[in-house]
């Protein structure tokens, strides 16, 4: 593992990691995704278009920054990049009303599909590679979470 004075001094690595909520020992998609939950409350301020595009933003880098610091580990998906759970829970939360028992059910929601992985986001965990595989399955498990999460709002309603 990288020590984490090379992990401040490159903005990839601060960001592929989280911003450090990814080097936990125990758990660490989960608490990336808790982490991802501050930032979501400044984005969902956002206009949909704004946020729309934050969010592609937030995937081109991730797919940047997740290969990046799985190249400098030399591990193809290591725990403690949990970029990929930031923008997954980010597309989960997309359009979504604000309030927090929302975001405490787009947060199970996508914790469910990312750790279970059922197909095809289990496919694509499987022969997709790269920054590319690191966040493909999350923004999978994050478009079946949202699914689920808007169905779940309108039935609600």
């Amino acid at each position: 593992m990288l020590k984490l004075k090379e992990i401040v001094r490159s903005p990839q690595l601060v960001l592929a990691f989280g911003f450090g909520s990814g080097l936990v020992k125990i758990m660490p998609g989960t608490v990336g995704t808790v982490a991802a939950i501050p930032l979501y409350i400044i984005l969902s301020k956002l206009n949909p278009l704004a946020y729309l595009l934050v969010l592609i933003a937030a995937v081109v880098i991730g797919i940047y920054v997740c290969g990046y610091a799985a190249e400098k580990l030399g591990v193809p998906d290591h725990g403690a990049i949990v970029w990929d759970e930031f923008a997954g829970y980010w597309v989960t939360m997309f359009m979504v009303p604000f309030a927090w028992e929302w975001i405490l059910a787009g947060f199970f929601l996508f914790r469910f599909f990312d750790i279970l992985k059922p197909w095809p986001i289990s496919w694509l965990d499987k022969h997709v590679h790269g920054g590319v595989g690191i966040m493909v399955d999350d923004i999978l498990a994050g478009w079946l979470a949202a699914g689920l999460l808007h169905l779940i709002i309108v039935f609600a309603s």
